[in-house]
């Protein structure tokens, strides 16, 4: 290792030194198992505040300027006084990982990384140098006003390093930001147990001779934080006696890199046991280290123990099975696995790690196992963990359901070890819909994103869930995006009143998910049937509304899902004239598989002839005659379309400035499949051949283009305005345009002209050279007529039954009617 000479950089700047530069070195290479030096624990400043290795080495160079303004760093004088308090010590070596490691190069940073522990473990002594403590002692209690970023206590106690840093050196002295010494590691054991949930005898004499568990050191570490993801494992690497090379940039990949090193070393069912804090499904290996938050309890059980209290726990809960010859026999199976070399190993392989565990199947799925570990959390009970079958592998999951009453067979186990895209499905979620009203993402949880992709487990349980709410905060909603035993699910929740300031968005958002948990299997359940609605043409989607209370809000989702079985949900909001009525259930509608961008969901009605629009194959209608526009609506019926509006019109007339992002040019006009494969057209670039399959015709169009509404907000929220003047209507939201068009032969020879088409461009201007002789009109399913549901046709059918009852119980008539009439009138007044 590479040590400073501390008598050399507190004499730097000296006459007889800066003469002699040549003959002394700030660092030297030496044996930390032969040299007795100090060592540096301390929490790094800013990058620019900090000495490096190169600065440090060069210092006897330095003019005299810069070296003075060197010096006045905070990191110069944090080795300035560790310098001081070496020597004090008698130590003419010290080393500080902020100028003894040249982190320029790769390969001796991972070399430092692996032998830290071991540096630290062999120095004399080191000093922890609290930055953040003025005090003259050390805090004995914990203070969230003063250290109010650190859980309470100085951030020397919340960094990831610095958990080797007190545990491997056999004497620690701590410091205060003006290097006062405020106590030692052995004096100060009971307090530094009761922040770091350390066990006091490991602060004491370290680890070694110690029965510790995996889980349990692990539980160390889970609430420390580093600046680099891929630190918060290799920090861990020294505590674990295992080596792996750095790989920065490879963020939580760092920690499995971890755990299955930590797997080669040691058979240890405790690193399997980590509880995080919400449940998911996937690799049997932690996230990181915070998902053994509750673990520092966990202790090993050895095959002896391990079997008696498996034998006791099965004994207990199934009593009445445990009698005769299968008792025996099942515990000397179990007997015999528990001393096989197999059970004392644990084997990394590319299909998972190789296991031998005792698993019981769940009542309702087989799929689902309950594996029981060799450890234990109490000195009776053993620590199980719920599985799901992925293949010939399995994924930890948790499972709510009952176990079934069969005994605990020994059976050879292959855990996945990594997140295999195919155990993963994605919710692609566009809400800028809602964003339109004003209502935005407010809190997700139990996974934070930015994005429009939510990535969740399909092995078994998992749900993320995005509260909404709109600008003043006074009304909102939460959706959550689930999968369950094969099935994903969508669902509303719509609270009555908004959180206040102090519960916050963050547990309104866990609130939420909880409910929705607890009901999980309901909602599955209640999910639409997709089998065999719609023709292999079409995307299907269900649309679900719920009322927000005490607004005239209505939440509205739209799920629909990819051949790959990942989802596009669609979260929209839309107000009423008036209250509307819900919750409502699922209602099935689609949309045609085209590749044109369209605003909303679009229904295409039945089309003459079929073209390329941007290499996807398109339904085109044949329009000769009729003079149509983009954006045109009206009604449609037989091949015939009568245009009663435009929702340009309507948009200029709503007073909205109209550009050219409310249409946009379609890249590529082609040919159809059929008309590509005719040899003479190959040589045109300025023509596409439509065909027709009713009428088996070919339609050449020259010089061909094409104009598209775009999916832009004004467009997207006409085409959802279910208002009484767009119902039951239809949309021209494509139109093609040519030079001239006519019908042609299989040879290309043409056959008669189709002039008769009216010639004008996109928006009602008319030019001679321009024809439109197709188009693509579509049915926006939310401007489509829905009849009232039957629930709410009978509730109004009762009430006008019950008002004329009222009504007829007395009919008053002639002067009685007169007289009542005046005494209202009187008392009115």
């Amino acid at each position: 290792m590479r040590l400073l000479d501390v008598e050399v950089v507190l004499n730097i700047g000296d006459e007889g030194i800066q003469q002699a530069k040549h003959k002394f070195e700030v660092m030297k290479e030496l044996d930390d198992t032969t040299t007795s030096y100090a060592i540096l624990s301390h929490r790094w400043g800013s990058g620019s505040e900090e000495v490096k290795y190169k600065e440090m080495i060069g210092l006897m160079k330095m003019e005299e300027e810069e070296r003075a303004e060197l010096k006045q760093r905070h990191g110069y004088q944090k080795i300035l006084r560790s310098c001081e308090q070496a020597v004090k010590d008698g130590y003419r070596w010290l080393w500080i990982d902020t100028c003894c490691i040249d982190k320029r190069s790769s390969s001796e940073l991972s070399e430092a990384i692996n032998s830290m522990y071991r540096w630290y473990q062999n120095a004399r002594i080191c000093y922890a140098y609290l930055n953040d403590v003025g005090d003259s002692t050390f805090p004995r209690k914990k203070d969230d006003d003063k250290f109010a970023q650190s859980n309470g206590w100085p951030e020397w106690f919340v960094r990831g390093w610095t958990l080797q840093e007190l545990i491997a050196p056999k004497e620690v002295k701590f410091f205060n930001k003006g290097w006062a010494p405020i106590g030692d590691k052995r004096r100060l054991a009971p307090t530094l147990q009761r922040i770091t949930g350390i066990p006091r005898e490991v602060l004491t004499s370290g680890m070694v001779g110690k029965r510790l568990s995996v889980a349990q050191i692990m539980s160390w570490a889970a609430e420390r934080k580093t600046t680099r993801v891929e630190d918060r494992a290799y920090s861990l690497i020294g505590l674990f006696g295992v080596n792996m090379p750095m790989l920065y940039g490879e963020a939580k990949n760092a920690f499995r890199r971890l755990q299955l090193e930590i797997i080669r070393e040691f058979t240890d069912h405790s690193i399997f046991a980590w509880n995080p804090r919400t449940p998911r499904t996937g690799s049997v290996l932690a996230e990181d280290p915070s998902d053994f938050w509750e673990c520092g309890d966990i202790e090993k059980v050895g095959p002896d123990r391990y079997l008696d209290r498996l034998t006791k726990e099965h004994r207990d809960q199934n009593s009445r099975m445990y009698y005769g010859t299968s008792e025996h026999t099942t515990f000397a199976a179990w007997r015999s696995a528990a001393s096989s070399p197999q059970f004392h190993t644990m084997i990394v392989t590319n299909a998972g790690i190789q296991v031998l565990l005792p698993v019981v199947p769940f009542d309702d799925s087989p799929s689902h196992l309950r594996a029981t570990l060799a450890c234990s959390r109490s000195p009776e009970s053993l620590i199980s963990i719920d599985l799901v079958s992925s293949g010939r592998s399995f994924a930890r999951t948790s499972v709510d359901s009952a176990l079934s009453a069969a005994f605990p067979e020994m059976k050879t186990l292959h855990l996945i070890h990594h997140q295999d895209n195919e155990t993963r499905r994605e919710f692609v979620l566009d809400d800028r819909h809602a964003s339109y009203h004003g209502f935005t993402r407010r809190g997700t949880y139990p996974r934070e994103f930015t994005g429009d992709t939510v990535t969740i487990s399909s092995l078994a349980d998992d749900l993320t869930v995005i509260v909404y709410a709109n600008n003043n905060a006074t009304t909102c909603f939460a959706v959550g995006l689930g999968y369950y035993l094969g099935q994903g699910w969508v669902h509303i929740v719509c609270d009555e009143r908004s959180p206040t300031p102090e519960e916050g968005w963050a547990d309104f958002s866990r609130t939420a998910y909880d409910r929705m948990w607890k009901a999980r299997v309901k909602h599955v359940q209640g999910m639409p049937s997709r089998r065999g609605l719609f023709s292999d043409e079409h995307e299907d989607y269900f649309v679900k509304h719920a009322h927000l209370p005490h607004s005239t809000w209505a939440a509205r989702v739209v799920w629909g899902r990819w051949e790959s079985d990942n989802f596009k949900i669609t979260i929209d909001v839309k107000q009423f004239p008036s209250r509307c009525d819900g919750p409502c259930g699922w209602t099935a509608t689609f949309n045609d598989r085209t590749g044109l961008s369209v605003p909303a969901l679009m229904g295409t009605v039945s089309s003459s002839y079929l073209l390329e629009l941007d290499g996807w194959p398109t339904s085109v209608n044949e329009c000769f005659g009729q003079l149509i526009a983009l954006g045109d609506y009206g009604d449609y019926s037989g091949g015939n379309f009568i245009c009663t509006g435009n929702i340009f019109e309507d948009m200029r007339a709503a007073g909205i400035d109209l550009d050219d992002s409310h249409c946009r040019a379609v890249s590529t006009v082609s040919s159809s499949d059929l008309g590509r494969r005719m040899n003479w057209v190959k040589d045109q670039d300025d023509l596409a051949v439509a065909y027709s399959f009713t009428s088996e015709t070919y339609l050449a169009l020259h010089q061909p283009k094409a104009l598209s509404l775009s999916a832009d907000e004004h467009i997207s929220r006409l085409s959802k305005d279910p208002s009484a003047c767009l119902a039951g209507k239809h949309l021209v939201m494509t139109i093609i345009q040519c030079s001239d068009v006519y019908t042609v032969d299989e040879d290309g020879k043409r056959r008669d002209s189709c002039d008769n088409s009216a010639p004008h461009s996109g928006n009602h201007s008319t030019e001679a050279e321009i024809l439109t002789p197709l188009c693509v009109i579509a049915s926006p399913h939310f401007w489509s007529r829905e009849p009232l549901r039957k629930p709410r046709t009978d509730q109004f059918k009762s009430i006008r039954k019950n008002f004329g009852a009222l009504v007829n119980v007395h009919q008053p008539t002639g002067t009685e009617q007169y007289r009542n009439s005046a005494v209202r009138q009187t008392t009115e007044w």
